[in-house]
């Protein structure tokens, strides 16, 4: 009996499976950011925000987010990625974005001119704190 020899477009198919499933892990294993200077682009996997610094109406620190519907998105450990709803309510009918990458850590609370609402962390807490400065500058020079 000998040893059946697989198909070649099989180990096509693994190998492409592979580089996906680890392009995926990388597009979730962090908030990706990128400035400019009106506004801001927030990138984590399949969920993109794009955040304008003009319609920014509070920033602030939350210990944690509160409890929410999930819409779409995953929470896994300590990360939590995704589009939530507040709890239906006639007046509360709008989106949260949240790209936390790290629970235990305090989160930025962003609440935009339309009343949506985004928190955001990184996984270094210095590096959330000076990104919430960085927020609050620009908020400011725009405001003024």
């Amino acid at each position: 009996m000998g040893v059946q020899k697989r198909h070649w477009l099989w180990n096509i198919v693994i190998v492409i499976t592979v580089i996906a499933c680890l392009g995926a892990f990388a597009a979730h294993y962090k908030n990706w950011m990128r400035m400019k200077p009106d506004g801001m682009t927030i990138l984590s996997g399949i969920y993109y925000h794009e955040l304008e610094f003009k319609n920014v109406d509070q920033l602030e620190w939350v210990e944690k987010i509160p409890p929410m519907v999930r819409l779409n998105g995953f929470s896994a450990f300590e990360k939590g990625k995704g589009v939530y709803q507040e709890f239906k309510d006639t007046l509360t009918d709008k989106k949260v974005y949240v790209f936390v990458d790290n629970f235990e850590q305090q989160k930025i609370r962003l609440v935009q001119k339309d009343s949506s609402q985004l928190f955001l962390n990184l996984k270094d807490s210095l590096d959330t704190i000076d990104l919430f400065e960085l927020l609050k500058g620009k908020t400011e020079e725009i405001t003024e």
